[in-house]
């Protein structure tokens, strides 16, 4: 095998979000979020359950960012909760929630931690969603107050600020298939809520720099690109297509100040609505561009993937395929004028098994971490600015529909009595860290 070494600037690191280790739901003037809602409704989440305590890491956050130092992580990325600190969306500020974000923060750099802060992971104040959600385009000016907000209060300390985590999963789970909140099954409803979230990230982008211009400022995009299932001519326009449906549905506006063709914006069709000035807003220049990657996406003519015989799948049902993380960022380096690039999210879900000696040992998760970190250095000798990686994820925690059925975290959480122990791919990454180096293929 091969060594694969990073560059001394390489940043390591870990990621959560906040309603998935949080909890404390409904504490300290905090805000109903809309999956609060959501998980409270019998029938949406894997054994109903809920995130109201989650991993409690409201009140034992200290614990955690100590977790993070024994680990030897140089960053942490997390997001704030909207509704923590504007429990109505927008108005009157809860001075508790913004505390509490204070002292994580301050933790976290006593640590010798970089925090790498995201403002939107998916929990909206419920109160804004009854005013129409991401459909309501005045959301992007609420969303720039309330990154105001943050910036004023955070600025002086955090230094990476990410506008939107996985904007696509907003839209397809949320809009078009319905399996997160608000539950829609509108296509069209879908294309206009993307239009409306890269409005709010441009908005927000003004707000960060007209706070603190010297800011580093980004947006994390969840890619898995759009391989063809086979080398036919069906097969490879079919992907071309989904790539531009999905993938490019992002990457063009944020890139290329323009829609891709096969989205139809320049037709009759009512959505998504653009207004002058749109293109040029979304498309402002950044400091760093995130990348959530977790499995490939093999597309045929006819629709239908099947899994393919010889491969490693993970409790999601992904294949494990390493070498695409790479395609992927060449793909992206090639076709883009990109900013730097961190990998924001990479990681797997398998059974966690605690053994007789009270260790994880969780050999494919391990594997897993290794192969992909492999591809990152490799892509990084392409020609890719790969600046850092960061876990998914630091713990086990409510993994969204799926409750607490799917375990990512390099730490195991025992959901019952909170304990946390450090799993044997925790263990491995920290040596990583401390070598800068990982074996590959």
């Amino acid at each position: 095998m091969t060594t694969h070494h990073f560059p001394p600037e390489f940043v390591w690191g870990a990621a959560t979000s906040s309603y998935q280790i949080e909890g404390a739901w409904n504490e300290d003037g905090k805000g109903e979020s809309i999956w609060d809602r959501f998980s409270h409704s019998p029938g949406n989440v894997a054994n109903n359950d809920t995130g109201d305590i989650a991993c409690d890491h409201y009140h034992r956050y200290p614990a955690d960012v100590a977790l993070m130092a024994r680990i030897g992580l140089q960053a942490y990325r997390f997001s704030t909760s909207w509704p923590r600190v504007l429990p109505q969306g927008r108005g009157a500020v809860n001075p508790a929630g913004l505390d509490f974000y204070d002292r994580l923060v301050d933790s976290l750099l006593a640590a010798g931690l970089a925090p790498f802060l995201t403002l939107y992971h998916w929990d909206l104040p419920q109160a804004l969603q009854d005013q129409g959600g991401w459909l309501n385009r005045d959301l992007g000016a609420w969303f720039a107050d309330y990154t105001r907000l943050m910036v004023e209060r955070l600025g002086d300390r955090v230094r990476h600020w990410t506008t939107f985590n996985e904007p696509k999963v907003v839209m397809v789970d949320g809009y078009r298939l319905g399996i997160h909140p608000p539950a829609q099954r509108d296509p069209e409803a879908a294309l206009q809520v993307a239009h409306h979230l890269l409005v709010a990230h441009g908005l927000a982008v003004q707000a960060i720099r007209s706070v603190r211009p010297d800011l580093e400022v980004g947006i994390v995009l969840n890619l898995s690109g759009a391989e063809p299932a086979s080398p036919s001519e069906a097969d490879v326009q079919a992907a071309d297509r989904a790539w531009e449906q999905e993938e490019a549905l992002f990457l063009d506006p944020l890139f290329q100040a323009r829609y891709p063709e096969a989205v139809g914006v320049d037709s009759k069709r009512n959505a998504p609505w653009l207004q002058r000035g749109d293109m040029e807003l979304i498309s402002q220049p950044l400091n760093y561009v995130g990348v959530n990657f977790y499995a490939r996406r093999l597309v045929r003519a006819d629709g239908e993937v099947k899994r393919i015989e010889g491969s490693e799948y993970t409790e999601m049902g992904w294949e494990v395929h390493a070498p695409s993380l790479r395609t992927l960022l060449h793909r992206i380096h090639t076709t883009y004028p990109l900013p730097p690039v961190y990998i924001t999210e990479n990681g797997a879900t398998f059974p966690d098994v605690v053994s007789n000696d009270g260790k994880i040992h969780d050999v494919r998760r391990q594997e897993y971490l290794r192969a992909h970190l492999a591809q990152v250095s490799l892509a990084w000798g392409d020609g890719v600015d790969v600046r850092g990686y960061f876990a998914w994820s630091l713990l086990d925690n409510f993994e969204w529909a799926h409750g607490f059925s799917k375990r990512f975290g390099l730490v195991y959480v025992d959901f019952e009595t909170q304990e946390r122990t450090l799993k044997d791919s925790g263990a491995w990454y920290s040596r990583v860290i401390a070598a800068r180096a990982v074996e590959g293929d």
